[in-house]
């Protein structure tokens, strides 16, 4: 049976387009002028702070960080105080109005009905914790944020490892074969399985992957019980 499910957003939940042509763009316009304005702003000092710890650079000046940061950017690099930076830029945006975080139409019904069946509901994701709950908490679909019990991001490790599964289902407190990961990504996906987790891969481009793992097109077609056995 099937008690929990996690599911990544881009390529999943969320087209990964909305991330690169509208996120991405946005915050890359808007870093420079963010970092001089609160950088002594406590959340924003954390960050740099962090930043400073990862490239080991403890007296790394704010131009310093930002030319870091235009590099991390360029190399897609899965840094966690760029992730944190991020968010707070996406937060001004989100309020702001200037966007809001999309959803294929198929998955907030979905998710709601999985929630009155009593499931644990939880995003993983690359993105940061707070860029999660600001996509789901301003989506074009609502304020999605009352379905979820809640979320991780790679602090908890990286997704295409083993641990990082184990490490959730021991937050869980749930067998990890009553977890369900939902994904677009075949290497996450292996991980999750390697954890001993169910696993589901969404297709969500007209194109052929191997059935490496149970796959589906939409949310409506994911059958908790046929997963489950």
């Amino acid at each position: 049976m099937i008690k929990a499910v996690v599911t990544d957003i881009e390529g999943t939940t969320s087209d990964i387009r909305f991330v690169h042509q509208v996120l991405f763009p946005y915050a890359r316009e808007r870093l420079s002028e963010f970092l001089r304005r609160r950088e002594h702003e406590p959340e924003v000092a954390a960050a740099l702070s962090e930043l400073r710890h990862e490239i080991a650079r403890p007296g790394a000046t704010v131009a310093d960080m930002i030319a870091e940061l235009f590099s991390f950017m360029d190399e897609d690099r899965k840094s966690t105080a760029l992730k944190m930076i991020q968010g707070m830029i996406w937060r001004e945006g989100y309020l702001k109005g200037d966007f809001q975080g999309h959803l294929y139409p198929d998955v907030a019904p979905r998710l709601a009905e999985w929630r009155q069946q009593g499931i644990s509901l939880y995003a993983y994701s690359s993105g940061s914790v707070e860029a999660q709950q600001l996509l789901f908490g301003y989506s074009e679909s609502g304020d999605l944020r009352p379905l979820f019990n809640g979320y991780f991001d790679t602090r908890i490790g990286a997704k295409r490892q083993a641990a990082s599964y184990r490490n959730i289902a021991a937050r869980l407190q749930c067998p990890p074969k009553e977890i369900l990961f939902l994904s677009d990504i075949i290497q996450e996906l292996d991980a999750a399985r390697e954890a001993g987790w169910r696993t589901c891969q969404l297709i969500r481009d007209p194109v052929k992957c191997p059935p490496l793992h149970p796959q589906a097109t939409h949310f409506n077609q994911i059958d908790l019980q046929e997963l489950a056995s």
